[in-house]
């Protein structure tokens, strides 16, 4: 396998159009996504909230659209997943996402909604790890993804279950339907097994990770955005994501997803095996530490603790929506309105926040 190559640029609001193309040249984009192919462009929307580190930003959806179209890529639809306690429509509209799409004239699909696409049984040809065990009666995935090249754009930030998320984990969401927390409990396992079937399904898989405003804490949602100023680019989701948690502070061989895909060749997730071009980051580390909130307190205790015998009755049968109905309320009512839109309102005053609030929408 060849040295895989992560580009990272430091930016600023001013340049990071910019930054976006040198970094995606730099991680040879042209050469991971075939210009005759269909690229999906897979934006993180972890809340509906307009919070930054927690979601994809304008400027990177925006800066990389930019610079596909600049190189010659024409066929670009970006396509959207919904979660339990996640609107994408209204999270596209509160991180200013949807204005983006409609100046560069890009298409959203749903892969939750009939008319966009189906739900298709899928015989992987990696075996997996636990997916056919999660999903006895059959692995199924959106038919639109397959033959097309995807893109993922995640956030540098931490992650209640799986220390950190990325690039491999913003498949979590995209491949697997509404019943995907059932595979909370081997979280790791099933983001491997995604892996080995986005590299079977898809023509070219590529990720451009927004380091700017980054998520410290208890993430995806509930953390405190704290401003970096870098781009991430690259074609290894493995290393992509290897690059992330060193520049975060963890060691990323000790988190399972990024050990287990570097072992099955799916990647390279030993720092001294990438290549990074571009910033120097040999002396980088935010100090990150990832945290848990009240909601994931609950569901740590039934996914890996005590209550761990309970899952099929509590996830697998109408009592989930008790969940479901609890973290809404948390997030929304309580933790948003008591201290999420707080810090928003610091953010506001960064040079990064006024950057968002200089997008319309």
């Amino acid at each position: 396998m060849a040295r895989p190559k992560v580009a990272i640029v430091k930016t600023t609001p001013e340049t990071v159009l910019d930054d976006i193309q040198s970094a995606m040249k730099m991680a040879d984009v042209e050469a991971a996504l075939p210009k005759d192919k269909t690229v999906i462009l897979k934006d993180n929307i972890s809340w509906h909230m307009p919070f930054l580190s927690a979601n994809t930003t304008p400027w990177q959806l925006d800066g990389v659209i930019g610079s596909l179209n600049a190189a010659g890529y024409s066929d670009l639809v970006c396509v959207q997943n919904r979660t339990v306690v996640t609107d994408p429509r209204r999270g596209v509209r509160a991180m200013k996402l949807a204005p983006v799409l409609e100046k560069h004239d890009v298409p959203t699909k749903y892969n939750f909604d009939p008319r966009d696409m189906a739900w298709v049984h899928y015989e992987p040809k990696h075996k997996m790890r636990v997916l056919d065990k999660i999903f006895p009666e059959g692995i199924r995935i959106p038919d639109f993804f397959s033959g097309k090249s995807i893109l993922h754009l995640p956030t540098v930030k931490c992650h209640i279950y799986t220390t950190m998320t990325g690039a491999m984990k913003n498949a979590f969401g995209g491949l697997l339907n509404s019943r995907r927390h059932q595979c909370h409990s081997v979280i790791h396992e099933t983001l491997v097994d995604l892996l080995a079937i986005q590299q079977e399904i898809h023509t070219g898989i590529f990720t451009v990770m927004d380091g700017t405003i980054c998520g410290n804490g208890a993430g995806p949602r509930t953390m405190t955005p704290v401003p970096k100023g870098y781009m991430l680019a690259g074609a290894d989701s493995v290393a992509i994501d290897a690059v992330s948690a060193s520049m975060m502070g963890f060691e990323p061989m000790d988190i399972g997803c990024i050990r287990m895909a570097h072992e099955a060749g799916l990647g390279r997730g030993r720092r001294e095996e990438i290549d990074v071009v571009g910033e120097d980051i040999g002396e980088i580390n935010f100090g990150f530490t990832w945290r848990q909130n009240m909601v994931s307190r609950v569901g740590r205790m039934i996914w890996f603790g005590p209550l761990h015998n309970l899952q099929r009755l509590l996830f697998q049968t109408q009592l989930v929506y008790l969940f479901v109905l609890g973290s809404f309320l948390y997030h929304d009512y309580i933790w948003w309105p008591m201290k999420g839109r707080r810090l928003m309102r610091g953010i506001a005053g960064t040079p990064w926040g006024k950057l968002f609030n200089e997008y319309p929408g």
